[in-house]
């Protein structure tokens, strides 16, 4: 009996299954009581499961980011969330969770060897791929369980998930579209970062459906800082064919964005509709209130930690691996920065 069976027969997630075992917040008393007296009943011990799993390991799961060091110290909340949830899966498992910090002055493929050939890690989520992203054939070859948290353009079979960048172009295009926008920029990441080329192609295409064309003028490539922002609104007031909105790839650049525009005494919304990506705690507090997606970071963790595990178990076993797939879809959330255009 392990943590799966648990859940499925109590039809409770696992991430609430883990999270009433280790005693966290965020389950109630009747439905931990029920956990833990299921756990009693099959004979369910987390400190079992994980020294079965770690035998002869490290008992470490490894989690890479290229941190942005502007994003970090404005408090930015994505990878703490998504840790969260994680943990809660690993600590059901006896698991702890270190994360690596790869520096903007060092190579993401010798990081990445450095942890391997150092055995430091019995699995590893990979975050912030490029296109062609090095470390995945490097980690296929060597055989060390690992999940990448994003897209490449490699073919080779392993497991991935990733945010609907698609999914969030298409329904910005179309909601700016519905209020009468035609002539709409995208801003995108100024790096090789593969969701920036992706939310770039599906804008594109999105605007076609339209019979909109997306011209060379009205892509922007910024670092996805404050700064980039700022320096985001200077480039769109300096048209002389101004836009009337602008889709952003993520919500980092909204800081820098609305003070440039302030500055000039321009009006988000009013003056120009902005649509941003993921829900930050900073844009919960820009007047106006930002348009933008939200989705339930929690769940991408949990959702991590059971495939790591699973892949571990699969490996060590000596089972035929199956590698999982997904992409989350987020839910937008209208706020004031989006309207009709000014006549």
């Amino acid at each position: 009996m392990n943590i799966h069976d648990i859940a499925r027969r109590l039809n409770i997630s696992i991430g609430t299954i883990s999270r009433a075992l280790n005693d966290r917040a965020g389950v109630s008393a009747k439905t931990r009581q029920r956990v833990l007296d299921a756990a009693k009943r099959y004979g369910y011990s987390p400190n079992q499961s994980g020294r079965s799993l770690r035998r002869g390991a490290t008992g470490m799961i490894g989690f890479m980011v290229i941190p942005n060091r502007d994003r970090t110290t404005k408090g930015e909340a994505f990878f703490m969330t998504i840790f969260d949830g994680l943990q809660s899966v690993l600590a059901a498992h006896g698991l702890d969770l270190v994360i690596h910090y790869c520096g903007a002055d060092q190579d993401p493929e010798t990081h990445v060897q450095r942890i391997v050939e150092r055995r430091m890690v019995d699995g590893l989520i990979i975050s912030q791929t490029n296109r062609s992203d090095p470390r995945i054939d490097y980690l296929i070859e060597k055989k060390l369980p690992f999940i990448a948290f994003g897209r490449s353009d490699t073919r080779r079979a392993h497991t991935w998930t990733d945010l609907d960048f698609e999914g969030v172009a298409e329904q910005s295009i179309d909601l700016l579209y519905r209020l009468g926008h035609r002539r709409i920029a995208i801003a995108t990441a100024a790096n090789e970062l593969n969701f920036g080329y992706l939310y770039l192609e599906a804008c594109r295409a999105s605007l076609a459906r339209h019979g909109i064309v997306l011209t060379d003028d009205l892509i922007f490539r910024e670092p996805l800082t404050e700064a980039g922002g700022y320096s985001l609104g200077g480039r769109l007031l300096a048209l002389r064919d101004r836009p009337t909105a602008v889709s952003l790839v993520q919500n980092t650049l909204t800081l820098g964005l609305y003070q440039r525009l302030s500055d000039a005494g321009v009006v988000p919304g009013h003056d120009l509709s902005i649509i941003g990506f993921d829900q930050s705690p900073n844009g919960d507090f820009l007047r106006p209130s930002l348009t933008q997606f939200r989705l339930s970071l929690t769940e991408l963790g949990e959702w991590l930690g059971c495939q790591i595990i699973a892949l571990i178990e699969a490996r060590r076993a000596g089972r035929q691996i199956r590698h999982a797939h997904k992409i989350w879809p987020l839910q937008i959330e209208p706020g004031e920065s989006a309207q009709p255009p000014a006549r």
